[in-house]
């Protein structure tokens, strides 16, 4: 495991008297709030002393309850806890921050290693595993096809896998992952995305940082996208932070971040055209989901039947599985901010693959419009997953995206 500075603490007094730092109130403002995460700014705090770690507290009927809580050391410190259980509208709960001898404890979920996958693993079940070794395709198929840098297996709490790679059909499908499909360098057409071109591909080059807390665990990869038709040697066309992180939530699903970050380091940029594949999230389901199985709901009341090149805030996606409710999915959720919000979608039709109907869900922000990347500029997209066994219904998905959207306000009081 490579090293990553981290704060979680689950309180073992030492006898050291405690410093207070702050008193804040957290007001769910005009929705209600279910495990939702939520930052405090540290920037103009004194927080970073030797007098201890950080630890907060929820006041309850005038008692002190431990609220687990991690420093998130980015371009501004910030600490991450979870609100936890439902919070109604309008409700206000009250905080106290302070600094306190204490030693730490096991954090509940884990980052694991191997020779070519890094995992995310909470109480012995697998959320999530990063693929970062390249994966070739199955013998007698084009290696063109081989590429690292995606997200597979993706399970459910119930253990039902929902992600598929290298289908027969689409030997270029990877669990989740976003290429961009047709792009312009200079005027060349590169392509991403089909690898059976030999245009371009995309590449793991390595962990930016990887982290494991209480409140949250994941990993930044750095992923190059690669032009192969460049005068030279192959080059760089797009340089892509991604952060990945899974949060600590008790309400018997997963809550999965996917914020990507691209920058184009050519003097010339590039130039993302419009198309109905390319970049933001694309997630390949399952091989047991089809036309008969597979549902689709949007925020905008769209299903499989009209949700294709329509645009939404939310989309579950969801189908049969082997778990005692029958039933699993996943709900993605597009940001406020992204490009073209509420964002256009790709939803392979009641007849893909000619005719069985299998599932292929994809966040597209160029759907519609081109993209032009200039050099030095950071773009950003940013995604959450809730993965869910059973149903997930419209109201639920609302109130996930609004806490996402729009997350509670932190109210300082001393």
């Amino acid at each position: 495991m490579k090293p990553f500075v981290l704060l979680f603490f689950i309180l073992i007094f030492t006898g050291t008297s405690a410093r207070e730092i702050l008193r804040f109130k957290v007001s769910a403002g005009s929705s209600d709030r279910q495990d939702c995460p939520v930052s405090l700014s540290l920037e103009q705090l004194n927080y970073n002393t030797d007098e201890g770690n950080l630890v907060l507290y929820e006041l309850v009927k005038g008692k002190e309850i431990n609220v687990p809580c991690q420093l998130g050391n980015g371009h501004t410190p910030v600490l991450w806890f979870i609100l936890s259980g439902k919070t109604t509208k309008g409700e206000k709960r009250e905080f106290i921050l302070k600094k306190e001898k204490a030693v730490s404890a096991s954090e509940e979920i884990k980052l694991q290693e191997d020779y070519r996958d890094l995992k995310l693993e909470k109480d012995g079940k697998s959320i999530l595993s990063y693929r970062y070794a390249v994966t070739y395709p199955p013998d007698g198929v084009d290696p063109v096809f081989r590429r690292s840098g995606y997200i597979h297996p993706l399970v459910s709490p119930e253990g039902e896998v929902l992600t598929r790679i290298q289908p027969p059909d689409h030997h270029h499908h990877y669990g989740i992952w976003g290429p961009w499909t047709e792009t312009h360098i200079n005027g060349r057409m590169v392509d991403f995305w089909n690898l059976v071109k030999g245009e371009g591909t995309v590449r793991f080059a390595g962990f930016i940082s990887e982290v494991e807390g209480g409140v949250f665990s994941g990993f930044k990869a750095l992923q190059q996208h690669i032009d192969f038709g460049a005068k030279g040697p192959d080059q760089i066309a797009i340089n892509e932070d991604l952060d990945v992180r899974a949060w600590n939530i008790q309400d018997k699903k997963w809550m999965i971040d996917y914020i990507t970050t691209i920058n184009c380091p050519l003097d010339s940029g590039i130039m993302l055209d419009a198309y109905r594949y390319g970049g933001g999230i694309g997630f390949r389901a399952t091989e047991k989901w089809n036309k008969d199985n597979c549902t689709i709901l949007t925020s905008e009341g769209k299903t499989r039947v009209d949700a294709d090149g329509t645009s939404a805030r939310w989309c579950i996606v969801e189908g049969e599985s082997d778990t005692k409710e029958g039933r699993s999915g996943i709900l993605f959720m597009s940001f406020p901010a992204n490009r073209m919000h509420p964002e256009p979608m790709r939803v392979w039709p009641l007849d893909a693959n000619n005719g069985r109907g299998d599932m292929y869900f994809e966040f597209c922000p160029i759907r519609n419009t081109g993209w032009k990347l200039e050099k030095g500029t950071d773009y950003s997209l940013k995604y959450r997953m809730i993965v869910f066994d059973g149903k997930l219904s419209a109201d639920e998905a609302e109130t996930y995206w609004q806490e996402f959207a729009n997350p509670p306000e932190v109210i300082v009081t001393d």
